[in-house]
């Protein structure tokens, strides 16, 4: 696109979520679906208006609300919670990832696709998304509630397994050899630990590195520092959303902390809508016809695996029904690392329901997710009284 129609495609973008997203709201519905119906109505799989004739034109965008979305909820996250979560927090995480990439796993081989088709299935159901979750504890106005904290503490879990799970998924789909995915690995490990070790230890330095009266320069140096860190990771094999997460940690530990919190809210929730805008472009509704039942089916599977992961995370922590709902519920939401596994299955020739199936299902729990979030006082009897006695 030439510069004009970039400005225009932009443009276009911000002001259809914007409406689309206030009409909804009028009625009672969450911002996140609203935002990917908007892309899905204005992008080039739908007839009519489109803005794009490719969504990857716009993909440095969606980077950028993906990042900020991520850096805030590093912000409000504390290493020390982590820290103090402790054998709890990884038995917490360590069921969720059973319950969920082995339900996957399972439902990819019931499916009757190919062994690397179900393998990709597995990632594509088993990983939550953080955009969306983060969105979501946002919207609903519960980052500071105690099962937020282990909601948050599960997402680092997953982005960790994440980096683990591409290691091991890229040779078989045939993109790197065994060794080599090994030492990314290794890379993407030893960078999750440095940036642990200073947002845990280094407040002060960060603090003298970033203080500044001026909001100006404040701003210009943590929006460096939360892209650079997001790009940084994705070289080394780890998510650019855990970079940004880990950078936000670091900043959020130190004495800057609360004028970055305040200061960084415009542009996530600028950027945040436009990367789930940009999200619905890449969606072709025509494409999921064809895999409705196995969708459906797979919504309902998630839903009873994420409730069990709520259940025994709530139970770990002595926390009540409506917390367990709460968890279960919010770590919902499919998204971007789904959408990455469909696109590999798609390089790497693999059976062609897969990529629409994985495109239906994120779009279906991109709805369900929010609208049950923002009503799980209304879901509680989704787990039974007598499970907590």
């Amino acid at each position: 696109m030439n510069t004009g129609h970039t400005l225009l495609a932009v443009g276009g973008a911000f002001l259809a979520a914007g409406i689309v997203g206030r009409a909804g709201v009028r009625i009672g519905l969450p911002t996140i679906p609203l935002f990917m119906l908007a892309g899905i109505l204005l992008g080039p799989h739908t007839p009519g208006l489109s803005l794009v004739d490719d969504p990857a034109e716009l993909g440095v965008l969606a980077e950028l609300g993906l990042v900020f979305l991520l850096f805030y909820l590093g912000l409000e996250f504390s290493i020390e919670d982590l820290v103090a979560g402790g054998r709890k927090l990884a038995l917490a995480g360590t069921g969720y990832l059973v319950l969920n990439i082995g339900g996957g796993l399972a439902f990819g081989f019931l499916l009757d696709w190919g062994t690397r088709e179900a393998l990709v299935i597995a990632g594509a159901i088993g990983i939550s998304s953080s955009a969306i979750v983060t969105k979501l504890l946002v919207e609903a106005k519960r980052m500071r509630n105690p099962e937020s904290r282990l909601v948050m503490g599960i997402i680092v879990i997953e982005d960790v397994f994440l980096a683990l799970y591409l290691a091991i998924l890229q040779p078989v789909l045939g993109g790197t050899s065994g060794v080599q995915a090994l030492l990314d690995f290794g890379k993407a490990f030893l960078f999750l630990v440095v940036l642990a070790a200073v947002a845990r230890w280094g407040g002060r330095v960060v603090t003298r590195m970033f203080t500044s009266a001026d909001d100006e320069l404040l701003v210009v140096c943590f929006v460096g520092a939360a892209v650079t860190g997001a790009a940084v990771a994705h070289e080394l094999g780890v998510s650019d959303a855990i970079g940004a997460f880990m950078v936000g940690a670091v900043i959020g530990g130190s004495g800057v902390a609360p004028r970055v919190h305040k200061l960084v809210l415009p542009l996530r929730d600028a950027f945040g809508a436009l990367f789930f805008f940009i999200f619905g472009l890449s969606i072709d509704p025509n494409a999921v016809g064809g895999v409705v039942v196995p969708v459906l089916v797979a919504a309902v599977v998630t839903i009873g695996l994420n409730l069990g992961a709520g259940l025994y995370a709530a139970k770990l922590h002595s926390f009540d029904r409506q917390q367990a709902v709460d968890i279960g519920l919010t770590v919902l939401t499919r998204g971007e690392f789904s959408l990455v596994l469909a696109s590999m299955a798609v390089a790497a020739g693999l059976d062609s329901r897969v990529a629409p199936f994985v495109a239906g299902y994120v779009l279906l729990l991109a709805v369900i997710g929010p609208l049950a979030v923002l009503r799980s006082d209304k879901l509680t009897w989704l787990l039974p009284n007598r499970l907590f006695k």
